[in-house]
Formats: C-alpha cells, structure tokens, sequence
C-alpha cells in the first residue's frame, strides 16, 4: 500500500499550459492578444501563433513530451487523435531539431473519410480539419506512451461542416452567451462582458476484476454483460451506497485523483455507489467547453488506471440487469464574467423578478423542446437504464420544489408573489449536535430535470456518452427562450408591467412540464400523458426530433447546426443503434453456440451417466433424471431462440440502412436477444458452478 503523501496544491494543473504558465512564458504582447482571442473571440495572426506554439512546444519538452497531438472529439462518442514528433528534418550532422510552428498548433489535417460524416462527406473526400480551440488550455498527457502534448480542437470538414461535438457546442455557448447578455442589459447590467454556460457532471462507473472481465466475451465485445442470473444477494441492504471504500478501490481512486489533478482536472467528490462494485466521481463546476473536454479525460483516465490496478472500467448505462446501472448528471447553470450566477434565486425569490424570467424561460424552452432534451441523452445502452426505478423516466419533467412552485402558483392564481417559504432549522433532538439550517426545498432523484438550488441537474445523460450534446440543446433552447422574451420586453413601453406580464404568461402556458411527486411511479406516466408529455421509450423513438422543421429552425436560427448537420447526426445515430445492436446479438449467438450449448451439452452427459452409474447400484435416481429433463428442456428453448435470433439478425443485415433498419434492429431483433437470455439465465440457477463457462454476476460485482 503506498504512503507517499500527496501535495494537491504543488501538483495541481503542473501538466496543463494554463494563464500562470502562459503569463510567465510569453512576452506580454502575445500574452494579451491570446487573452482578447480567448475572451473576445478575435482571429489569431500566425506570428502571434508561431510564438506561442514555440513556447508550448517548449514547455511540453521539459514535461517528456516528443510528440503532439490534435486531440478531438468526432461523433463517434470517444476522443480521437494523430500523434506526431516534435522532429524536423535531420540536419547534415545528423542531429535533427525539435520544432513546433504556429500552423502546426493553429490547424491539423486529419484523414477526415473514415469518421462518422451521416452523408455530409462521401468516403473518396477525406479532408478535414482540426482547428485550435484556445479557450480549452493544452495539457501534457503521461502515459505508457511516454508523454504527449494534447491540443483541444475542433474537427470539420472540407467544405465547413461540423463533424464533431466541439464546434456546434462552442456555437451553441455563442448563443446563448449574446441573448443573456441581451436579458442583463433590460435590466440595468452594464457590466457584465460575458455569460457562459456553466457545466458539472459526475460521473457513474463500475470496477471488475480484470481477470474476470476477458472471461466475459459480451463485456469485452460490448460494454455489458448480455447473459447473467441474479446472485443471493444483489443491492437491497444499500449496504455499498457511501459505504467504506475497499483498499483496492482506494488506490485506484488515489491514483486517478492525482493523474486529473496534474492535467488541471478538479476532481472533488468520489464515494461508493448503491450497486456493488459502483463508484462515482464529480468534479467542481467549469465552463461548458472546458466541463466536455474534462469529462472525456475522466472517462480516459478510468480507463487508463483501472487497467494499471488489474481492473476494468465498465462505463456502459447498464452493465448488468436486474442491477442500478450508472449515469452520469449534468448539472448546468449560466454565469457572467463577474461573478453572477443567474439562476440564484436570492433570499427571496418572490422579489427577484430577474431570476423569475429567467426560470420561466427555461421551463418555456424545455416544454416546448422536450423530445430534443430526452434526444440528446438517446444511447442504445440508456434504454435498459431510464425509467428503471434507478434513473429518471423517459419522461421529461422540471422538478421545482416547494418554494419556487408555490411562488409560480401565486403568480399564476393571483397575479402576483407576495413571499417565499422558508427553511427553517433541523430539529435533530440531540442537543450535542449543531443547530442546522434546512434548506426550504428537498431534492427529487427521480426527475429528470431538478433545480438544485442555483442550477438545474439534469440526470437522464448516460454514463458513457459525451456531455457535449445535452449542452449544444440546453444552451440552444434557452438562448432561444430569452430572445423571444427580449424581442417582447425591449418593444415595451412599461418595462416592469411588460415583464410581470410575461413571467406569469410562461409560468401559466408551460405549468405542465412542472412535476414535483414521484417520478417512479405508474400514476406518473398517466398523469403525463394526460398533460401532453411525450413519452419517448427508445433511441429510435427519439432521433426523428433532430429533423423536426421546429428543431431544424432553431439551431438554423442561432447557428448551432445546418440542416444538412442535423440530418447527417440523425443518420449517424441511427447507423450507431444499428450497429450496436447488431454486434450484440452476434455476441450472443457466438456465446450461445460457442460457450453454452458446448457447457450444456457436457453437463448433461455427466447428468445421464449419474443417471445410469445410480441406476446400476439399484439407488433411486429420480432427482438426477429431474434435473436432466430440466437442463434439456431450457437446452431445447435455447437452441430454439439462438436460431430465431441467427434468423432475424439477417434478416436485420439486409435490410436499407438508416431508420427503417435501426427500427428492425429495435422491434425484432432485441426482443429475440431477451429471447435467447431467458432459458440460459435459468440454467445458470441449475447448471453446476464448475461447468458454467464464465463468471457470474456475484463473481463480477463482489470479488473486486
């Protein structure tokens, strides 16, 4: 066990070229036109850049760095990368120099025809281009590769569109930056410059036994186990929630803090979760692009330093059924550059006619945008894990609490709010602990979208997905929200009257989407549906959202996406739930024919000759002749569903790629998988411990 103390301050952010570094190894000059690009958005002259990647360079080569990278993150929900050396032509010596030059930083040109494109890019057109993103600091990345200086950008095509998540996300942090400030200027700010998208998300995972894992030909195929019988004991004591951390654990949480930590990373929490062998990590708040980019070097380094404890880092939203499966929360709320963070209500919410817009904006922008919300956490794993009793529905609602839905009722029954409830103090009746102030609102973990006090956390994002897209749709449908509501109150020849009007307007017209009880239950889904919610079950079900004329209007009209964008990341999600379906129910059937029938076949043959051994002795061989019609009648249902499920796979194969394919995949092919699990679950309950061919689910989640 290491005892080596660690120095968090001295550490922190050493492998990251950030403002201390910049300030102290750039001439002020340049200095102060990187810093107007960073928070003005100025272009960048190449002299300028030369510079700076002459001192980048510079610096990465005292961290160990021989190579760099343009590192992005194309639409296929992982980061990508080209590494190149720092080394330039051999000199005639036959020494060479080590060079970086202001092009190289400022724009790479990765082969662009093997990425994820949904149509925007034929495959004989390969350029693309990575362009810098300067408001995201270069870090140095250690690893067994050596060292690498990893360079954040943004990654388009030839012809100008986007095919990653940075760019219409920095577009979308744009949008909603210029209509608050629109929103501020109505009401008196005249000094705040900017307004960014603030963006903390924890991150659920699980921890296996590496050893374990590469028995597991569906884990290592496909993120989750798709065969597996419940053990004796699953998470019903909540025993494992915030309990004790076991030292192997803790050694590997030790160490990934500190890797995150060197690369700027500000991981804060971790804690056990409520399932067995379930963790989870949160870092402090950071602007919505920087939040994207940190969340992908979490998940990285999970990965990285699970494996370096002979671990596996299982991010998939339901890596075993019958069990909580993880997710991963987004909590967002905007922010100006001095200090002001929008939505905090204040002492009295009630007084705080700023505030009370700018929520009932975003209960206008989420009522009315729903389906792109629920689209935006759309994963093929995310459909085992909402409205599981463990996530929030697959219905969209905003959870209030108590105060801010009271002062909404008032306004929306009377006119106007006259007071806040309030919190109060914790009675604990043990007069040795402090007295507690209660907060006047609890929390609800059942919605999908909660008010937390000064932010909204929404909850349905998958564990193993890019935060990027739930953030494009929240900042886009808000900074719609507040346009449309600056369009009416700067018309306004009574500003005050103009804007107690409208609060109460949108408070009044998006009362639906507001739902405080039990998001869980089944009276829930009726009272939604009741009220007009959408009800979106499954990521096919959620896609055709992207390429409404309302959604395709929106993002057109704030310059997040062109049509031919949405429609190209509709394609691609389409072929991903194809995809990936298509590979598990292969995985199953090498499983099945490869592994069970052959474990099956063996025990049952070992049954006959108990059999007949016990026969021969004259003993009553009833039980054993039990047990082998049982295992043979599920081995007849199972070799049954595994040739429906060979059968429907093809058929799913042949069929024209894109919706009408993905809906098969959706409709036929898995209820065929659920198929084939059935009778082998139940032999794994009958089947002898040693002739089962991989571990089990107590083996996974107990023995780590």
């Amino acid at each position: 066990m290491s005892t080596e103390k660690i120095n968090v301050a001295e550490i922190f952010g050493e492998n990251v070229f950030n403002d201390t570094v910049m300030q102290e190894r750039l001439p002020k000059k340049v200095y102060k036109n990187l810093k107007k690009t960073i928070e003005e958005g100025k272009e960048l002259d190449l002299e300028t850049a030369d510079v700076i990647a002459h001192e980048m360079k510079e610096w990465a080569i005292e961290k160990g760095a021989t190579h760099y990278t343009h590192w992005f993150l194309p639409l296929t929900g992982v980061t990508a990368e080209k590494h190149d050396s720092f080394i330039s032509a051999p000199l005639p010596s036959g020494k060479v120099l080590m060079s970086f030059s202001g092009k190289e930083l400022i724009k790479g040109e990765p082969d662009a025809s093997s990425f994820p494109s949904g149509g925007l890019r034929a495959t004989f057109e390969a350029r693309g281009y990575t362009a810098w993103d300067c408001t995201s600091p270069a870090f140095v990345r250690q690893d067994a590769a050596g060292a690498t200086l990893c360079i954040p950008t943004a990654f388009c095509s030839y012809t100008g569109e986007a095919l990653d998540q940075k760019t219409p996300l920095l577009r979308s942090m744009e949008a909603i930056n210029k209509q608050a400030l629109r929103l501020l200027r109505l009401f008196g700010n005249t000094t705040s410059r900017k307004v960014t998208p603030s963006v903390g998300p924890e991150q659920e995972y699980f921890l296996v036994d590496a050893e374990k894992f590469e028995q597991r030909k569906d884990l290592i195929y496909t993120g989750r186990t798709l065969f597996g019988a419940m053990p004796p004991k699953g998470q019903e004591l909540d025993d494992h929630y915030f309990g004790t951390i076991r030292q192997r654990i803790a050694a590997f949480m030790k160490d990934v803090n500190e890797q995150l930590w060197k690369v700027g990373v500000t991981a804060k929490t971790q804690h056990n979760e409520v399932a067995p062998a379930q963790h989870e990590l949160a870092p402090i708040y950071a602007e919505a692009n920087i939040a994207v980019d940190h969340n992908q070097i979490v998940m990285q380094t999970l990965k990285r330093v699970a494996c370096q404890h002979g671990l596996k880092c299982l991010l998939h939203e339901k890596p075993f059924a019958g069990v909580n499966g993880s997710g991963k929360h987004n909590n967002w709320s905007i922010t100006t550059d001095d200090g002001i963070n929008m939505l905090d209500p204040g002492k009295t919410p009630h007084e705080n006619t700023q505030f009370l817009l700018v929520l009932t904006c975003i209960l206008r922008a989420v009522n009315m945008h729903a389906d792109l919300l629920r689209e935006s956490a759309a994963d093929p794993g995310n459909d085992h894990r909402l409205g599981a009793n463990e996530a929030p529905p697959a219905i969209i609602s905003v959870f209030l609490g108590e105060q801010l839905e009271d002062v909404l009722d008032q306004l929306i029954s009377t006119g106007e709010a006259t007071h806040s409830l309030k919190g109060g103090k914790l009675e604990t009746g043990v007069r040795t602990l402090p007295e507690l102030s209660k907060d006047a609102t609890d929390r609800n973990r059942t919605s999908p979208f909660a008010f937390t006090g000064n932010k909204f956390e929404f909850r349905m994002v998958g564990s193993r997905d890019s935060i990027a897209s739930p953030n494009i749709v929240l900042n886009t449908i808000v900074a719609e929200a507040f346009a449309d509501a600056c369009d009416v109150l700067e018309k306004a020849d009574d500003f005050d009257l103009a804007v107690h009007d409208l609060i109460k307007k949108y408070a009044t017209e998006n009362q639906r989407i507001v739902f405080n009880g039990d998001g869980y239950s089944e009276a829930w889904v009726e009272e939604a549906e009741r009220r007009g919610l959408p009800n979106i079950r499954s990521m096919v079900e959620a896609i055709p959202a992207m390429v409404t004329d309302t959604a395709v209007d929106l993002f057109e009209r704030f310059g997040v996406f062109t049509k031919a964008e949405l429609e190209s990341r509709a394609e691609i999600q389409y072929e991903t739930y194809a995809k990936a379906i298509n590979i598990e129910a292969r995985t199953m059937i090498d499983m099945a024919s490869k592994q069970f029938m052959p474990a099956f076949i063996k025990y049952t043959k070992t049954l006959a000759d108990t059999v007949n051994a016990v026969t021969a002795a004259g003993a009553d061989a009833s039980v054993q002749k039990e047990v082998l019609n049982e295992v043979t009648a599920l081995m007849g249902e199972t070799k049954k569903a595994l040739d429906a499920l060979v059968k429907v796979t093809d058929e799913a194969a042949a069929k024209e790629e894109g919706a009408v394919q993905a809906n098969f995949y959706h409709s036929d092919v898995f209820p065929a998988m659920e198929a084939l699990r059935a009778p082998v679950d139940k032999l794994e309950m009958i089947v002898d411990k040693e002739a089962w061919p991989m571990p089990s689910y107590g083996d996974l989640i107990f023995e780590v």
